[in-house]
């Protein structure tokens, strides 16, 4: 492995690349005399056959090299990182026949494009949602005003045209298993050789009293964002319920949009998933900072108004006032035409890891499944899921064995990255832990194996870490990574 010149920050942990230490610290304004020099091994980059994945939003880029910035998310190419998909082949004996698809998010439109690429396969995919298919993962940038309409569109409807996948806009109402058919609303029918459930999930809304009245909302689609963006003028009064990802991206693009700002998390910090708890307290500081008001152990009773919503009642007795309202606690799978056709479902459809369910014929991708007990919801595992689907429909052996969920705020000016397991359930792993400054990290390591890591408010080796928990790196194949957490040498 090569070494390259790293400076640190010995006030904020801010990491210089160069062979000097910068004049000034950018970050926190200290001297040249306030860096230390260190020498962090690099991992020497994965090959890739094409696919790239960015490591803060997930979007998955197409190409012999990264592009120079992420066209979801803008981070430069240095944030992406080879995504191995499995293609088409394998031990199976690629079978072209009828596939169909029901659901156009990433893991629809992935196993269209996978199944589109078979000579002779017809490919039929279904909408439910009437506008192109778009990045869903973009809607917090839109409802922010960063990114238009148009820049959200995944496909276009001369994508379609040109690799002969029909796509179709509508409800699907029943799949008969026995014939082999899936029925829509408009009385219309498609005939399947396999068929690919990749239908999504939905907003779950709690059962609030007060939950119908008007101005309260949930993000899931555009529609719903477009709504949204109707009803905020500035100066509104926002209150968002749920302090996971897709809330404190809700509040972010709600206060770019000159809201005033309030987030009710009912547990003792925020992102409690994906940080512990001194790191979600630190992310706390930061909202405050961007003047979005933060409230933990906030138990919403009610959602108070009359027709309009006025406020959000809480357990303990304190009314926030509120001109609108985002719900965001969390999804549930369209799991409902997969129950009434026989399929076993949990809290997903399950699947093994050919992503096959207990129908033969039948196979489901993205948010809609459960993999080994887990329902992953995020774009790199939809992405992955949808191409060993499509696949596998069409005769070819491979498998999902599952990846290592990471996660990274958007829209927020706060630097958060969450990958794998980073809150063991037993005393089989040691966790390692740095502090300085508004930095925090937090290694999470399991019989000499990187399993889980924890960055805030320096994510610069975010990219490094992902492929090292990726590709299983032992922490003793890594000894430079002491200059990082100072924990580690007395280990």
């Amino acid at each position: 492995m090569a070494e390259m010149k790293r400076w640190t920050c010995e006030v904020c942990g801010y990491i210089h690349k160069g062979e000097d230490a910068p004049d000034i610290c950018p970050v926190c304004g200290v001297g040249s005399d306030r860096f230390t020099v260190t020498a962090i091994e690099e991992f020497k980059p994965k090959e890739s056959k094409g696919k790239w994945k960015c490591n803060v939003c997930g979007y998955i880029h197409e190409g012999a090299a990264p592009p120079e910035s992420c066209p979801v998310c803008s981070v430069p190419a240095s944030h992406f990182s080879a995504l191995e998909v499995p293609s088409v082949g394998g031990d199976g004996q690629v079978i072209a026949q009828r596939v169909v698809i029901v659901g156009a998010g990433v893991a629809g439109v992935t196993a269209a494009e996978t199944a589109a690429a078979i000579p002779g396969a017809e490919v039929v995919i279904i909408s439910r949602e009437a506008q192109m298919p778009y990045f869903r993962l973009n809607l917090t940038r839109y409802l922010a005003g960063e990114v238009s309409a148009s820049e959200l569109e995944m496909k276009s409807s001369q994508w379609f045209k040109q690799n002969n996948v029909q796509l179709v806009f509508g409800d699907v109402v029943a799949i008969d298993r026995t014939e082999k058919k899936v029925s829509m609303k408009d009385g219309t029918s498609f005939d399947y050789d396999k068929l690919i459930l990749a239908a999504g999930a939905h907003s779950f809304m709690p059962p609030f009293p007060g939950a119908h009245r008007e101005g309260v909302y949930t993000l899931r689609t555009q529609k719903d964002a477009d709504a949204i963006i109707d009803m905020v003028k500035t100066g509104k009064k926002a209150v968002v319920i749920g302090g996971g990802l897709l809330g404190l991206e809700v509040a972010g693009a709600l206060r770019n949009r000159d809201c005033l700002v309030s987030v009710l998390e009912g547990y003792g910090w925020l992102l409690p998933r994906q940080l512990p708890k001194r790191a979600g307290e630190m992310l706390v500081d930061v909202l405050q900072k961007q003047q979005i008001d933060v409230i933990t152990k906030a138990a919403t009773k009610e959602i108070v108004g009359d027709e309009t919503v006025r406020g959000v009642l809480l357990e303990d007795g304190r009314t926030i006032d509120a001109d609108l309202v985002v719900v965001s606690t969390g999804v549930r799978a369209n799991s409902y035409l997969a129950r009434q056709c026989g399929l076993t479902v949990d809290r997903g459809v399950v699947v093994n890891d050919s992503l096959r369910t207990d129908d033969e014929h039948i196979f489901a991708a993205g948010d809609i499944c459960q993999h080994r007990g887990i329902s992953y919801g995020i774009w790199p595992a939809g992405y992955i899921q949808g191409a060993v689907a499509a696949a596998n429909a069409l005769g070819a052996n491979q498998k999902f064995e599952g990846i290592a969920p990471s996660n990274r705020l958007k829209v927020l000016d706060a630097d958060v990255f969450s990958v794998g397991h980073i809150n063991p359930q037993d005393a089989s792993a040691n966790v390692y832990e740095y502090e300085q400054g508004n930095v925090f990290r937090r290694l999470v390591v399991r019989d000499g194996v990187l399993t889980g890591a924890v960055l805030v408010g320096d994510t610069a080796m975010a990219s490094q870490i992902q492929e090292a928990i990726d590709a299983g790196t032992r922490l003793s194949s890594w000894p430079a990574l002491q200059s990082v957490f100072p924990c580690l040498q007395s280990k």
